[in-house]
């Protein structure tokens, strides 16, 4: 049984037809050849993976080849290839600069330089990582390389070319080599599974390529990987799975949902992602790479800019179509907004939720024109809950249309009967909204107390009150439909709390928060009292009030279970004991057991 050898050393190019995109390059190398002008040094850049060691190893092999074809390869027959395929050939030295970059290393290289070749005509010299050589290094190796001997060639490969020098640079022909596209890598890909037998999915083949980075042997490596996990069958499924990648399922889905304002499934689309343990940052980056992608969709011709496969290309160009630019350039720079302020806030979870928010917003139509560079600065459209919710009948009762509001006549008001109206202070609570507000004439706002503001003119919106005003939307839409009405026992509730607070261990406020406030029934069926300590734990349970309530009325199988949050007005709740309270309460109601304590010296 052969050894096992991984594809990036067993498929490494030999010769420059099997160089995979660079073209170009090696279309220039193979002409100097053919022809004879020879620089005595080159310098290969270029970044990881792309092919620059194989090709400088291509080109000392083909350089020597006594018997070159036509079309400028190596023949592979003659005594120098033989000797270089076995690796045997004494005129081709490399030397790793990473490991030997010192002074010393340098002259036992010009010492070699001074042997002639054996056979063949030339010695090369491949220095891989040139870039790591120290100072004096380079300074002892420079006049070296500026007037080698005839038969000495200089091939210098570097991933970081800013590091050299310039008196180095002068004395080089320089070789750029870009990164490989996705569509050669997967090309590549496609031609080694069909070697190895190994079924791919060209799907899957694209999330590899777009996993290496433009780097082929990265793509190899990571092939190898999904390969072994996968037992010869590669598919999108397995290698999103193995290679940890954000399906684009969940950005094609959001997509949906910001262009409808769905603001709450998209926390919930959130919330999934990050229970699958994916990071909020790399999510948020990844939407934002989603919305560049979708912008260069929007032309056909810029459908190969896309590093993806031409399938999701497809996707993506059919997903576009109805979005306009101005809400591609918004959703980016406030997916780049949240990026550069991750770091700095101190609910990273609130934050990205906030811009998934603002990003629905940017879509409404009841909303003016957003703004090409911020995507800020305009007031929120209605918030969709449910399609039930938008046309629920109290949702179109409460909210007539502007040509209603416009011919609709006021109310005739008693002046002896009612006393005229006051302006209402601002430290006055607001109830919270049922319905959606819409901007009425000058005549009906003379009608009614002026809305809470911080600046004049602008209402004050809270993400507290589109919560409340969401629920109460959803409640209104089933109260059309049929309610669940099935009798339950104290028990049975307590169970449903307790289960409740261990779906969600991590969100550590909400779950001390509830253990300490138990639902207490009241004389209203259904309805139950919450009592807490102060403003923190009113705020952590109106901001899950929707989802407890849901999880627990479907648990109940009960619709008519609702809750109400009060702080405490009367004596102070009594705290849980930590462990050493417990134990200092002991030692004084028991002295004794403080020398049992202190006998065996005991710890807690």
């Amino acid at each position: 049984m052969e050894p096992y050898l991984v594809s990036a050393r067993k498929y490494r190019p030999a010769t420059f037809a099997s160089v995979v995109g660079q073209q170009a390059l090696t279309s220039t190398l193979k002409n100097a050849v053919a022809s004879g002008r020879l620089a005595h040094s080159y310098l290969f850049c270029g970044s990881r993976g792309v092919g620059k060691t194989s090709c400088a190893r291509i080109f000392a092999k083909t350089i020597n080849c006594q018997h070159t074809t036509a079309d400028g390869e190596a023949c592979n027959e003659c005594e120098s290839c033989r000797a270089f395929n076995a690796g045997t050939s004494m005129n081709i030295i490399e030397l790793d600069a990473a490991s030997n970059n010192g002074v010393d290393a340098m002259k036992e290289l010009i010492d070699q330089v001074q042997v002639p070749p054996v056979t063949g005509r030339y010695r090369v010299f491949i220095i891989d990582e040139v870039h790591m050589l120290s100072t004096a290094a380079f300074n002892a190796f420079l006049k070296t390389l500026e007037e080698p001997p005839e038969y000495v060639v200089f091939i210098l490969a570097t991933t970081e070319k800013h590091k050299i020098i310039p008196t180095i640079l002068s004395r080089c022909q320089i070789y750029d080599f870009h990164r490989i596209t996705v569509g050669d890598i997967v090309a590549h890909l496609r031609s080694v599974a069909q070697a190895e037998g190994i079924e791919a999915e060209d799907e899957a083949l694209g999330v590899i390529a777009g996993k290496a980075d433009g780097a082929m042997r990265d793509a190899l490596s990571i092939f190898d990987q999904v390969a072994a996990s996968s037992r010869g069958h590669i598919t999108y499924a397995s290698a999103i799975e193995n290679l940890n990648i954000l399906d684009r399922s969940y950005y094609l889905r959001l997509l949906d949902m910001f262009k409808k304002g769905e603001v709450l499934e998209t926390w919930m689309v959130y919330r999934d992602i990050r229970e699958r343990g994916f990071e909020s940052q790399f999510f948020i980056n990844g939407l934002g790479q989603f919305f560049r992608d979708l912008m260069m969709a929007t032309a056909t011709g810029s459908l190969k800019f896309i590093e993806t496969d031409e399938n999701t290309a497809r996707l993506m160009a059919e997903a576009v179509k109805g979005c306009s630019p101005q809400f591609l350039i918004g959703a980016m720079n406030l997916c780049n907004d949240a990026d550069l302020n991750f770091r700095t806030a101190s609910n990273k979870q609130f934050l990205i939720e906030l811009t998934l928010a603002k990003l629905c917003q940017l879509c409404q139509p009841s909303g003016p024109s957003v703004d090409d560079s911020t995507g800020k600065g305009q007031p929120l459209a209605p918030i969709a809950v449910t399609k039930s919710s938008a046309t629920s009948p109290s949702a179109t009762a409460t909210a007539p249309s502007p040509s209603q509001q416009a011919t609709q006549p006021l109310p005739k008001v008693n002046p002896q009967a009612a006393p005229q109206s006051t302006p209402q202070p601002a430290s006055q609570p607001t109830q919270p909204a049922a319905t959606v507000h819409r901007v009425s004439s000058p005549s009906a706002h003379s009608q009614t107390a002026p809305p809470r503001s911080g600046v004049a003119g602008v209402p004050r919106i809270s993400i507290r009150g589109a919560r409340q005003e969401s629920a109460t939307q959803v409640q209104s839409a089933a109260a059309t439909g049929p309610r669940r009405e099935r009798p339950f026992t104290d028990k049975e509730l307590d169970d449903a709390w307790d289960a409740f607070i261990n779906t969600f261990p991590k969100e550590r406020i909400l779950v001390n928060t509830m253990r300490m406030a138990r639902p207490q029934s009241t004389d209203v069926a259904g309805q139950y009292q919450l009592t807490v300590e102060n403003d923190i734990q009113q705020a952590t349970l109106h901001e899950n009030m929707m989802r407890m309530e849901s999880f627990i009325r479907d648990r109940l199988e009960n619709d008519h279970v609702a809750f109400t949050v009060s702080i405490n007005q009367g004596e102070s709740a009594p705290h849980t004991w930590s462990d050493r309270e417990v134990v200092a309460r002991m030692i004084e109601n028991n002295p004794t057991l403080q020398r049992f304590i202190s006998t065996f010296h005991l710890t807690f």
